[in-house]
């Protein structure tokens, strides 16, 4: 089985939401809200702008291994965001 995500109003409209209706429970849900952060940006077509692309690229630093020394020589004024602690990584019981 594949799933293909092609646009992004089927992350708005798929993933997202799946993501909300089952949460993550470790620090990949934080990368997560970061992750939602970005995609409305890009709903609002902020990433068409020179400041709106810096906004997204200083929330990517903050997300998994942040940025690839391509983006961070690209982008060399980026300042991570604060990135969300995730306090509770209990995994819920299945009832």
């Amino acid at each position: 089985m594949v799933f293909r995500v092609r646009s992004l109003q089927q992350i708005m409209e798929i993933i997202i939401p799946h993501f909300d209706n089952f949460s993550l429970i470790t620090q990949k849900k934080a990368d997560f809200e970061l992750f939602k952060l970005v995609v409305y940006k890009m709903k609002d077509r902020k990433h068409l702008t020179f400041d709106g692309l810096q906004e997204i690229i200083n929330i990517r630093a903050s997300i998994n291994l942040g940025l690839s020394e391509v983006l961070k020589t690209e982008f060399p004024k980026t300042i991570p965001v604060p990135r969300p602690l995730v306090k509770n990584q209990r995994i819920p019981h299945p009832d």
